[in-house]
């Protein structure tokens, strides 16, 4: 992993972050290349890909080096970028995650187990589980998200921290993979609608699998 030294600016507080996005299973069909992604503001973008992984460093690098000739071109950007992530950007990131979004009904039927579980996590590692769900039918999030917790909850907090930024990683592919077609198919900004509303404090906070109020 790469320990190159980066300038940063103020972390962001969690309040002032545009929320993340639902995962989603169904693909949508990606663009050949994202080019409204490539020519809208730098700021534009770059808030919009806070909504992907909430690491200012990651962002960051992924504006500066537009343009992508194509999608695959920006989502192998993405993986070194996350790759080469600090402890402190790792930490920063997963700060700003939050749980994930159930089926209508499973979230009060799971309620109590759940709770126990993520609170006994977060005890342990000090943030919340994240989990990339995307290659899993809606049905199975809640068996997969309570598997995977109990038995990452075996794990020593540096076997952890790898497993936690692997699951990091692939989220903010897939949430990448999302965004680039909105950028794409919005028809109205040239991209800039796709950053419409992210500066807003939803009620609901959707992320990787649950649904949490603010």
């Amino acid at each position: 992993m790469s320990r190159e030294s980066h300038r940063r600016g103020h972390t962001l507080p969690p309040h002032r972050l545009p929320h993340l996005p639902e995962q989603k299973s169904a693909a949508q069909s990606p663009p050949a290349r994202p080019e409204r992604f490539n020519s809208a503001p730098a700021d534009t973008v770059e808030r919009a890909l806070l909504t992907c992984c909430r690491s200012l460093r990651w962002a960051h690098r992924l504006v500066e080096h537009r343009p992508y000739p194509d999608l695959d071109a920006l989502l192998a950007a993405a993986d070194e970028a996350a790759y080469d992530l600090t402890p402190a950007d790792l930490a920063e990131a997963l700060a700003g995650e939050s749980l994930t979004l159930l089926p209508d009904g499973a979230y009060s039927a799971a309620h109590t187990a759940l709770s126990a579980a993520h609170a006994a996590y977060e005890s342990r590692f000090g943030h919340v589980f994240v989990i990339c769900l995307d290659d899993f039918a809606p049905e199975e999030a809640l068996d997969q998200v309570l598997a995977g917790i109990r038995s990452r909850l075996a794990n020593d907090p540096e076997e952890e921290r790898v497993l936690a930024a692997e699951e990091l990683r692939r989220l903010a592919r897939g949430r990448l993979t999302r965004l680039a077609n909105m950028f794409e198919t919005d028809r109205d900004g040239g991209g800039d609608g796709c950053a419409a509303g992210m500066g807003e404090e939803p009620g609901i906070a959707e992320t990787h699998g649950f649904r949490a109020a603010r």
